[in-house]
């Protein structure tokens, strides 16, 4: 192919004139020199290729995949390259060919082959790179939520403040273990531990302390048992799941070991603190149990570790617990028994020890339980007191013992007085005064017929509202009597400022007058005699059941006497008949 002289320098101002067409049609991260120099060295490939024969096309291929590595990738971009080489190539670079047309028309074919190529490579790339980063945040964000959800199971089933399985955990663990198909031979055992008095961390150092504490706590159980499941349950409270065991044995050793562990000594901002734990065991054959069995007995046992003065392990006795449940069901079984008049009185006589007159009666109630006969006090008293149900029961028997002595008669003077023991509950209970002024008022019993029986505890409280409501009642005619008295604080200093009227001497000291010598109850109940009248106080003597015992008491001057040698207790009826 010819060339006239000087043609080669015309290349730079079509590579000027190039540039210009495609600025604009795409992004380009070049500055325009750059563009043009570029642009300048395809422009010198294709000259070259247009010269050489025969034509070489991959020059073309090359120009084109450049053009789509220069970003220079747009279909204008395109158009305007195949415009300008077109119509300014050959022209402006003088070249001359008799088939010059033809072997252009080819090599602008060649270059938009190769810029489709490019583009095409490079449009699979960016796919290809896509789905690979598709692929590859999936992967990231499947690992994220893999550990998310490891971290959301961890938090569900640890406890936040010292990373121990929490109760949750705990009870799976449990369950699995109690319901494992074989074998059932296999046993199980529960040591639930609480850390005694633990409140007196809180209050004397503060929350964050008491917190800091628990968490050595657990580092300690974990380590004193690390064989075991040990879980937080809450508070102060860990359990230790030991399966396999072959034995209380195994149980025993657990719990002293988490004993010791309690027990090392624990710095609490600065100062040396020594704590307990009370742990109760229950361990037993898998065969028949149940997870929420082996808790309740666990958490009963422990309970019998705390009411024994904590420091120590209890084991379980299912005996001992199902007394513990028979008593639990008597107890629920007040309110019923009290609405379908299950409970009635008997009552026993205070006999005068000058006379043999009948003084009054004791007021004594009865339970006639549908299931197990008729139960003495003995048998639900103190769990009424223990419950608070001793407020309605105690409520109904001074209510029903008014009602009856208000329609006592007698044809040799006064009907006897009715006495009424009061639990400690009801005389700090607000509204006493008003509540036996009313019964007084509605069933007609006058007030000194009635006496009000206390114990000695009662009376030396030195909150000052029962105080109070017993002086009232003293002030309307009430009596008021102790109760039981010397098995308590027996201090006759206190009674000379409060409203008692009598003394009940415990039965305790009239048993020694059986002896045939004298003995040292009969000298201590002759001083309390004399303190007592003294103060200006009768003195009934509880628990007579001879009658050599009466006259020794009547000799040292005891006013009243009460027991089996007067009468036992009985209806009503049996002592008025007499009267009548």
């Amino acid at each position: 192919m010819a060339e006239p002289p000087g043609d080669r320098s015309r290349p730079g101002a079509f590579a000027r004139a190039w540039a210009k067409a495609v600025s604009g049609t795409s992004y380009l991260p070049m500055t325009h020199a750059q563009l043009e120099a570029l642009l300048q060295r395809l422009t010198d490939e294709l000259a070259e290729a247009l010269r050489t024969e025969p034509l070489d096309l991959r020059a073309g291929y090359r120009v084109g995949g450049e053009l789509v590595a220069a970003h220079i990738a747009s279909a204008e971009g395109l158009g305007r390259t195949v415009e300008v080489l077109q119509l300014r190539l050959v022209r402006d670079l003088g070249l001359v060919a008799d088939d010059i047309d033809d072997r252009m028309a080819r090599l602008l074919a060649a270059v938009a082959t190769g810029y489709a190529r490019a583009l095409r490579d490079r449009t699979l790339d960016e796919q290809e790179s896509i789905r690979r980063a598709t692929l590859a945040a999936r992967t990231e964000a499947e690992r994220a939520l893999r550990a998310s959800e490891a971290r959301f199971r961890h938090q569900a089933t640890h406890d936040a403040l010292t990373d121990l399985p929490n109760r949750k955990l705990f009870a799976d663990r449990l369950a699995a273990a109690v319901y494992e198909p074989e074998p059932r031979a296999r046993r199980i055992g529960l040591c639930f531990l609480d850390v005694d008095r633990f409140k007196r961390v809180n209050d004397s150092y503060g929350h964050q302390a008491g917190d800091r504490v628990l968490v050595q706590m657990a580092h300690r159980l974990r380590r004193a048992v690390e064989d075991h499941l040990v879980a937080r349950l809450g508070g102060d409270a860990f359990v230790i799941l030991v399966e396999r065991c072959t034995g209380t044995g195994d149980l025993v050793a657990v719990a002293e070991a988490v004993l010791a562990a309690v027990a090392e000594p624990t710095i609490v901002d600065g100062h040396e603190v020594t704590l307990t734990a009370s742990v109760g065991i229950v361990e037993r054959q898998v065969a028949g149990a149940s997870p929420d069995e082996l808790m309740r007995a666990a958490d009963c046992t422990l309970h019998w570790a705390k009411g024994a003065g904590g420091a120590r392990w209890e084991l379980y006795d299912a005996e001992r617990d199902g007394q513990e449940l028979a008593r639990q069901a008597l107890s629920a079984a007040i309110p019923a028994g009290l609405e379908r008049g299950e409970f009635y009185l008997d009552y026993q006589p205070l006999t005068s020890l000058h006379d043999g007159t009948l003084l009054g009666v004791e007021a004594l109630v009865r339970w006639r339980h549908p299931q197990l006969g008729v139960l003495r006090p003995d048998r639900f008293i103190g769990l009424a007191e223990e419950t608070g149900l001793i407020v309605p029961l105690g409520g109904w028997v001074l209510a029903e013992a008014c009602r009856e002595a208000g329609s006592w008669t007698s044809a040799i003077g006064e009907p006897p007085f009715v006495s009424v023991n009061l639990a400690v509950r009801q005389v700090h209970r607000p509204g006493l005064v008003q509540e036996v002024s009313g019964l007084l008022r509605r069933t007609g019993l006058p007030p000194r017929r009635l006496q009000l029986e206390i114990t000695e505890s009662t009376m030396m409280n030195t909150a000052e509202e029962p105080v109070l409501a017993l002086r009232e009642l003293a002030d309307l005619g009430v009596r008021i009597a102790i109760d039981d008295f010397g098995t308590g604080y027996c201090n006759l200093a206190y009674l000379r400022d409060l409203p008692v009227t009598g003394l009940k001497v415990a039965g305790e000291f009239v048993r020694g007058l059986r002896a045939p010598e004298p003995h040292a109850d009969e000298r201590i109940l002759a001083s309390l005699v004399s303190l007592a009248h003294a103060l200006d106080l009768t003195v009934t003597a509880e628990g007579v059941e001879t009658g050599g015992q009466a006259e020794r008491l009547r000799a040292i001057g005891c006013d009243a006497g009460q027991g089996w040698h007067f009468g036992r207790p009985a209806p009503a009826e049996r002592f008025l008949a007499n009267l009548r």
